[in-house]
Parts: C-alpha cells; sequence; structure tokens
C-alpha cells in the first residue's frame, strides 16, 4: 500500500539537541585540550542543524539567498574535553524578532553528561547579495514562532546577558 507523501512541519523539542559530535584529534592544542577555536566549530555545526530544521538552512541560503551572519557571541569555557570525546550541543531559542534571532547553546560531554562550555549569540538575517540586513519572510517567522513556543517552557539559561568584567574585591 502507498501512502501519499505529506509535508510534516517539524516537531521543535525543547531544547533542540544536536547529532552526535566527537573532538577530532587535529583539534587539540599544545595544551592537551581542545582549542577554544573548536568548540565555535561544534557550536556551529548544531546552529547548521537547528537551522535546517527551522527551514533557515542551506536550501534556504540557495533558494532565497538569505542567511544569518552572527553579530555577538559570549562563551564560557568551563571545562575541558579531550581528543575523542563524545558531544552533543543544545540549543534553546531565546528571542527572535524580524531581523534577528537571540540563542543559547550548551556543548555536553555525551557519556558523562556535564557542560564544558556554553555559547550565547545574537544573529542578523541578510540579504547575501546586497550585504544588508532585511527581514524574514512569513515562513521562517512562523517556524520560529513554533520554537520559540516550545522552548518558551525552558528555564532562562543563567548564563544569559552576562558579561565580562574582573570580580569585585
Amino acid at each position: 500500500m502507498m501512502l501519499d507523501r505529506v509535508d510534516l512541519e517539524p516537531v521543535f523539542f525543547a531544547p533542540f539537541v544536536s547529532s552526535m559530535m566527537r573532538v577530532e584529534p587535529a583539534w587539540i592544542d599544545y595544551n592537551g585540550h581542545l582549542n577554544m577555536a573548536y568548540y565555535n566549530v561544534l557550536f556551529d555545526r548544531t546552529v547548521d542543524e537547528a537551522y535546517e530544521l527551522l527551514g533557515i538552512g542551506l536550501d534556504y541560503l540557495n533558494t532565497h539567498k538569505h542567511s544569518t551572519f552572527t553579530a555577538e557571541v559570549h562563551v564560557r569555557y568551563l571545562r575541558e574535553l579531550h581528543a575523542e570525546d563524545p558531544v552533543r550541543v543544545t540549543f534553546q531559542l531565546l528571542d527572535y524578532d524580524a531581523k534577528r534571532v537571540h540563542y543559547f547553546e550548551q556543548l555536553f560531554h555525551a557519556t558523562e553528561g556535564w557542560v564544558s562550555a556554553t555559547s550565547e549569540n545574537m544573529t542578523l538575517h541578510v540579504d547575501i547579495a546586497a550585504k544588508k540586513v532585511v527581514p524574514f519572510g512569513e515562513p521562517a517567522l512562523r517556524a520560529l514562532a513554533r520554537m520559540k513556543a516550545a522552548h518558551s517552557r525552558l528555564p532562562r539559561p543563567e548564563a544569559v546577558g552576562r558579561r565580562i568584567a574582573m570580580p569585585k574585591a
């Protein structure tokens, strides 16, 4: 029996959880742990997965010639990762408007469960040809609204909105 194909809207779990990734040996620095640049690679790969679910990934770029550019990032490095460590990253949509997306990620050791790093991000929706910030279209806004509704049930991470400053004596 053949079933008709129906385009289903994605289910937005809260938070979004990335596929399993591993710390690549080439990413280890002379201190013997994951180099800070590669934390961002792991975070960025998760954004790619979340954006595919939202419908604003690579196909969106190729079809609409729009994408997002990172405007601001705050990464906290909490615990070292080493070569071959399995990891997963969670993605929590905090807010969005017509032209921006604000989200928070946590990088977990996938088998032991501890948090290695967090990343708070603000991205801008950009027309690639014009190199100009532009509003999202209605389909993207609807997907963002659905994800935000699912993620609004999560507690706001305590690290959101932190600033870098010397501790008070």
